[in-house]
């Protein structure tokens, strides 16, 4: 009997952000989130690397962006903030624990978004802010 069967995905997973950090290090909830002012409950990861390059590239920060490769230390969910909404059936295998994730690696390259989508993304977040809609549920 496979002890894995109930996973949700078996990675590998990223973690896109601006924060300096170093392998070996734990990405923990509770921390200021990169999204909102505010402390999160969660702790957000992703299977796909087009999914990590957006976590890195809209977070508030001017530290450079990066892309980890991370390990969860404990269970994990599908982000209802993309799954239950944007993106049913989560196609972006978007996830979000309590427990904290190691980071194992970081990506050395990696190919940004144009800053034309970049820039469309940044409209799109402050349109949806303005209308009340940029609800994040944690």
């Amino acid at each position: 009997m496979d002890a894995n069967k109930d996973v949700l995905d078996h990675g590998p997973f990223f973690h896109g952000t601006k924060a300096e950090l170093k392998i070996g290090d734990l990405l923990e909830s509770q921390h200021l989130s990169n999204y909102q002012d505010k402390k999160s409950n969660y702790i957000y990861f992703t299977a796909t690397l087009n999914a990590a390059k957006w976590g890195a590239e809209l977070a508030t920060s001017n530290s450079k962006e990066r892309i980890f490769i991370v390990e969860p230390l404990g269970e994990f969910e599908n982000d209802p903030n993309l799954t239950d909404k944007k993106f049913p059936g989560n196609p972006t295998r978007s996830y979000r624990s309590k427990s904290p994730l190691k980071i194992v690696a970081e990506l050395s390259s990696w190919q940004r978004h144009s800053d034309e989508e970049i820039n469309h993304m940044l409209a799109t977040l402050k349109m949806l802010r303005e209308q009340g809609k940029a609800v994040i549920y944690d």
